[in-house]
């Protein structure tokens, strides 16, 4: 669905990203690092109201530095060949960190003819029936597209081992969470949780949502990291690391 918002967006992002790569061009010092592609880059280009957004060398986003940041320094880890389930896999140097070091990687999402990477399967997270089969599963901006979260947390519960983490990240405000009626129009989907095919808008109570599930759930903020570390990579999000106890 094409909204004002989204060409808005597209407008600035794309002129921002013109403008660093004429930057660059001209010489100006890459003192900037994504840990996506491990590149010195200029900077970030702008995606809607946040400034620093994109990896000007390879697109990757505030959250998908963040992962990689996260893995780099051991705050979260991959247990050599585990069981990974990677939910909507949109980010391609996720895809390849997570299918090197899996001893089984699964990339799955309700609709896999949109992703271009190798073994998609069809997931429903709504009708999901594995019992203790993954150690990790990543869901990326998923939650606030589901129909009924507590459904989904509930059958991400299950699919974990004992010990197995979910990595959840979502789309967060600084109100409470909100769920929206059954009825509502894309555009006021839009304009109430910031887009048009999100159902809902977590806040930071999320975390209470995760443990009704069964989980024990800790926040890891990228603003929690070094300062100058932060701002080299431009990170941003939270990441919702939610543990299946033994």
């Amino acid at each position: 669905m094409i909204t004002t918002q989204r060409v808005l967006k597209a407008a600035g992002k794309h002129i921002s990203r013109a403008a660093l790569r004429a930057r660059a061009a001209l010489g100006a010092r890459r003192d900037r690092h994504c840990p996506a592609c491990r590149r010195e880059v200029v900077g970030f280009f702008r995606y809607g109201a946040e400034a620093e957004w994109g990896c000007i060398a390879c697109g990757a986003s505030p959250r998908e530095r963040l992962m990689h940041a996260l893995l780099d320094a051991g705050i979260i880890t991959i247990p050599p060949g585990a069981t990974i389930l990677h939910c909507a896999p949109n980010e391609a140097s996720l895809v390849k960190r997570f299918s090197a070091g899996a001893g089984d990687y699964v990339p799955a999402d309700i609709d896999p003819a949109r992703y271009d990477v190798p073994d998609m399967q069809q997931l429903d997270l709504m009708a999901m029936t594995d019992e203790s089969r993954f150690d990790r599963i990543y869901a990326s901006h998923v939650m606030e597209h589901v129909p009924d979260d507590k459904v989904v947390l509930r059958n991400l519960f299950r699919a974990l081992q004992p010990a197995g983490e979910a990595w959840l990240l979502v789309p967060l405000w600084e109100k409470p969470s909100e769920d929206g009626p059954d009825d509502l129009s894309p555009r006021e989907r839009e304009r109430r949780f910031g887009q048009w095919d999100h159902v809902r808008q977590y806040g930071r109570d999320f975390a209470d949502r995760i443990a009704a599930a069964g989980f024990r759930v800790e926040l890891i903020d990228a603003r929690s990291l070094a300062p100058q570390q932060v701002r080299r990579m431009a990170l941003g999000d939270t990441l919702f690391r939610a543990s299946r106890p033994e």
